[in-house]
């Protein structure tokens, strides 16, 4: 019977040099009422900051439930691997669907039995290639979340418009302890599922029910030359797997997803704005200089985070601002990193295969 699979041609060519074969694309859903959910949230609109922990445990039950029956439909099909895990949410006709989608693997060498799950992974068959070459044996998908809220803000923040410029610290310290919260969970998923370490994560921020959730994907795997688990917290990593493959390469190893954020409040910022609201051209210094402040403060604290775990480097450092009513998020992300004797690559140079981008062929 033909394969249906989600799988490009370049992820077919590269998962064949590591001894898989293309399996059908499988699926896992679980569809909650929304009625319940978006009650949570509207009581928890004035609350300061923080979790919300009846929220974040809803959400988690159902990306868990999709996931475990995409994983059970993958066994069911006798898979070795599944690649490409996805674990969404979307929203329809009042109710809101959680999905994950991926495409299973079989050994190249299987003659139609009955093979074992050995991990699932939330990279591509390229990143997977990537990862596996770089000494990465995958494990398990993972994920950490946190629902917060931000629902006080705003009136909190009336009062504030008169302030000098500057960080907001009560805010700086409530998203900074919600976004670790994130990474201490996808951390213990991974140790739970023997992993020393969680590399390609990706992270995401979307607005839900009157919250928010920061969500944190990435892929349990194991690495000879890092540290025991039971020892030592898994180490994470936000680099693409090709990053991390040319990083090993040429001897660093990753240590830990580092981040920050620094809060700054928009009352100060719209009275700037509100004085230069006649000019019709021109910077505008105050704004300048504010926001580049809040970047350096945000960067610093990444650095302080990594000198004290002693990384030798912070690569793929990326900023991201958000509004969240009145407020200001200024967050810097990226990968704390150490030299290794232990890192090599089994392969001296990636295929042409790893690192094409597929082109999308579907032009709507």
């Amino acid at each position: 019977m033909a394969i249906m699979t989600g799988l490009s041609g370049n992820e077919i060519y590269c998962l064949a040099l590591k001894g898989y074969r293309p399996g059908d694309l499988v699926i896992g859903n679980s569809v909650f009422s929304m009625g319940f959910i978006g009650g949570l949230g509207a009581s928890w609109q004035g609350v300061l900051g923080g979790e919300i922990e009846q929220i974040t445990n809803i959400i988690h039950e159902g990306r868990v439930a999709s996931y475990s029956r995409l994983v059970h439909e993958a066994q069911q099909r006798g898979a070795v691997g599944i690649t490409g895990v996805t674990n969404e949410l979307t929203h329809f006709h009042g109710n809101i669907e959680f999905i994950s989608v991926a495409s299973a693997l079989h050994g190249a060498d299987a003659a139609g039995g009955r093979e074992k799950l050995e991990f699932t992974s939330s990279a591509n068959g390229q990143e997977l290639y990537c990862q596996i070459d770089a000494g990465f044996s995958p494990k398990r998908f993972v994920f950490g979340n946190v629902a917060y809220s931000i629902g006080a803000a705003g009136g909190i923040m009336g009062a504030l418009k008169s302030m000098a410029r500057g960080e907001i610290k009560e805010f700086s310290d409530v998203f900074n302890e919600t976004r670790h919260l994130a990474l201490e969970r996808i951390s213990k998923e991974a140790s739970a599922a023997g992993g020393n370490a969680v590399v390609g994560i990706e992270t995401r921020i979307m607005r839900f029910e009157g919250a928010h959730e920061m969500l944190m994907i990435g892929t349990a795997a194991h690495h000879p030359a890092l540290p025991d688990v039971a020892l030592h917290r898994p180490v994470t990593s936000d680099l693409t797997c090709e990053e991390m493959w040319n990083l090993v390469s040429i001897g660093y190893l990753p240590l830990k997803l580092v981040l920050s954020t620094a809060v700054y409040s928009v009352g100060v910022v719209g009275g700037i704005k509100a004085t230069f609201s006649s000019l019709s051209r021109g910077e505008i210094n105050e704004l300048t200089t504010l926001v580049y402040d809040a970047r350096e403060h945000a960067i610093d604290r990444l650095k302080r985070e990594a000198d004290a775990i002693g990384a030798d480097d912070v690569v793929g450092i990326k900023t991201h601002i958000h509004e969240h009513g009145s407020l200001l998020e200024f967050m810097a992300i990226g990968t704390a990193v150490k030299k290794s004797d232990a890192a090599k690559t089994l392969s001296p140079t990636l295929p042409a295969q790893a690192i094409i981008r597929d082109k999308d062929t579907w032009i709507g």
